[in-house]
């Protein structure tokens, strides 16, 4: 869904940036701004305005700024789409969308009141389960010995199936109703008979209830847990509207404000582990849905946290769903963040460990845990004998697709330099391996006999071409777009490389989309082109600027740009790097001068025009300035 950049901002322009993070954030007037507890990071002391002048919020702890909609994507973990439509619907708005048939328009208004029906559907079965609890000793005995409180046990909204087969029909007077089955609360199937009837039960009996919650804490499934030994231990929701496990995660609804003031997201393998650890001093774990860890649910984590430990059994087990976080993890382990492997002795969940070693201990093994660049490295060489040169040549086959799946960056390329020791070979000769240089095509090189009746050939200063046949011709040599500034540069390196805009900060998004006209609105469509679509290439982005007010900026700075032809990802990385320190540089200098102006009526400010110097004096050393 394509949403018209006119629109965001009508949109942005009726909400009131007080008012929505005034939802979630207690705010006082001071002076012209608001004042409050940043929700980012802990801290006792408020850093965090709202201008609502500059209908923005900025941070002064922790950096974090942005718009109504970056707060609804940084608080609530929405997508760009879900923060848009969520602010619409607030302020009465009907979202366009761009293409869409009235048939198509139709469809879509009746998925979402389906999915909103569902909601409802699961809350009051939510509900049910947790009056069920009261009066279930044997569950809450399990409950107890499971060392889980009454109060941990109200946060997550547990409840209990009875053990009958149809105790949902006291719930919902219509048992029939193709919304339980739809819902994943009812199964049906065929009586043997065949006589067409159906056979309706519930599928959840005689288990602990865990609701499954999305990031807006709506319940969208359960998981049960049987109270014995029975199989299957435990029991989760079918695949539903409302419901997919390769992207939810179970407990992220009430782990996030966690995740974000302890600077990390745990994740275990099962939901007892996140409700006791909830209870025994890490409310910031989470865990996947009896699947395992995909792109999805990590690219998820990193809407909340830079840095994320994935928590193990030591067991063969443990190892292979390690193994496969690791696929998941990789695209996103980029240079500012962090994936991290615990293995807890086979014996151990965290549970157990944390009861018999200490919450210390425990916090311990989190900080030691293992890095992703040594479990990569782990994994490629297992089975591999390095003392041989077929084990060596093993260990590169294994290492490759794992290796290619990394992001552009200075991790990479340190990877690079450990396996090429580990094989033997030079980094250079380990990278020609991999990624052989193309060679040049006959065609593209002028014929060895090149007499006039052949064909006759000239330098005319663009390369040679042919009087005969232009087949023969080298691409003209082209010339790059002259950049006026920093902004044009930036720009350009973004709409070349799309991609790397996931690699930066909040920050540096609020930095490129705050920029005035006409690079502002060019970025911060971008960015919204990226949340609906991914990654494009600049002939995809060329379409969808057809008719934006900044088309022609756009247009001029790639016309004769050859970045998109393949220029090193690593090295595009670094220069925007450096291109962004000095952005920021400059955008430091100007809050240091609003702060000193603020020190008149608020002494406090002198301490925030410090942190600003410190920073800004820190990238000025890391980047020099240079001409542009």
């Amino acid at each position: 869904m394509a949403i018209p950049q006119s629109f965001i901002q009508e949109l942005l322009a009726r909400a009131d940036v007080v008012e929505i993070v005034g939802r979630y954030v207690q705010l006082k007037k001071g002076g012209a701004n608001f004042m409050g507890l940043c929700p980012f990071h802990a801290e006792k002391s408020p850093s965090f305005t709202v201008s609502p002048t500059k209908q923005f919020y900025h941070c002064f702890g922790c950096g974090k700024h942005g718009d109504s909609i970056n707060f609804l994507m940084e608080h609530t973990g929405m997508s760009f789409i879900e923060a848009v439509k969520e602010l619409a619907q607030h302020y009465g708005l009907q979202v366009p969308e761009d293409e869409a048939s009235p048939q198509d328009r139709a469809r879509a208004a009746e998925q979402r009141q389906k999915q909103a029906t569902l909601n409802d559907v699961l809350d009051k079965a939510g509900e049910a389960y947790r009056k069920h609890l009261k009066s279930a000793p044997r569950a809450i005995d399990y409950l107890k010995r499971r060392g889980l409180s009454g109060e941990i046990a109200k946060q997550f909204g547990l409840g209990y199936a009875p053990e009958g087969w149809r105790s949902l029909a006291s719930v919902f007077p219509q048992y029939d109703d193709p919304l339980l089955v739809e819902s994943g609360l009812v199964i049906t199937n065929a009586e043997e008979n065949n006589s067409g009837e159906e056979k309706r039960y519930d599928r959840f009996r005689d288990r602990i209830m865990f609701p499954i919650r999305n990031v807006k804490g709506e319940c969208i499934g359960f998981g049960g847990r049987v109270l014995g030994d029975e199989k299957p231990k435990y029991l989760n929701s079918p695949e539903t509207p409302v419901f997919s496990k390769g992207r939810e995660l179970y407990g992220l609804f009430e782990a996030r404000n966690a995740i974000r003031d302890l600077g990390y997201a745990l994740v275990t393998e099962g939901y007892m582990d996140v409700v006791a650890l909830a209870q025994l001093g890490f409310p910031n774990a989470v865990a996947t849905l009896g699947t395992a860890c995909t792109t999805e649910h990590v690219q998820k984590l990193f809407r909340f946290t830079d840095t994320v430990v994935f928590s193990f059994d030591g067991d063969a087990a443990g190892r292979r769903a390690a193994r496969k976080a690791l696929d998941g993890a990789l695209p996103y382990a980029t240079d500012v963040r962090s994936v991290k492997f615990l293995f807890l002795p086979a014996e151990h969940d965290p549970d157990s460990y944390i009861r018999e070693f200490g919450k210390e201990a425990f916090a311990r093994c989190v900080s030691e845990a293992v890095p992703l660049s040594r479990f990569l490295i782990e994994a490629a060489r297992e089975g591999c004998d390095l003392s041989s040169a077929e084990g060596r040549a093993h260990l590169a086959s294994n290492a490759k697709p794992l290796w290619s799946q990394l992001p552009d960056g200075a991790l990479k390329r340190q990877l690079l330099i450990e396996i090429a020791e580990l094989v033997q070979l030079s980094s250079q000769e380990l990278n020609e391996l991999w990624n052989p240089p193309a060679r040049s095509s006959e065609r593209e090189r002028p014929p060895a006999n090149r007499s006039e009746n052949n064909s006759t050939w000239r330098n005319d200063g663009e390369g040679y071409s042919s009087k005969f046949s232009k087949k023969w011709a080298p691409r003209p040599l082209r010339v790059r777009a002259q950049l006026v500034n920093r902004a044009d540069h930036a720009a350009r390196l973004l709409l070349a490389h799309s991609g790397i805009w996931d690699s930066l900060s909040s920050e540096d998004h609020h930095l490129l989309c705050e920029l005035p006209e006409p690079h502002g609105p060019l970025l911060s469509w971008l960015e919204s082109q990226l949340h609906e679509h991914g990654p494009q290439p600049w002939a995809a982005l060329r379409e969808g600027l057809r008719e934006h007010p900044a088309e022609a900026l756009a247009v001029k700075l790639m016309t004769g740009s050859d970045l998109a032809a393949g220029d090193d990802h690593g090295e595009t990385m670094a220069e925007l790097r450096n291109l962004l320190n000095r952005m920021l540089i400059d955008h430091l200098k100007a809050q240091e001068t609003e702060a000193i102006e603020a020190s008149l009526n608020n002494p406090a400010a002198l301490e925030r025009y410090r942190e600003l110097q410190t920073r800004r004096r820190a990238l000025e050393t890391a980047s020099p300035q240079k001409s542009d």
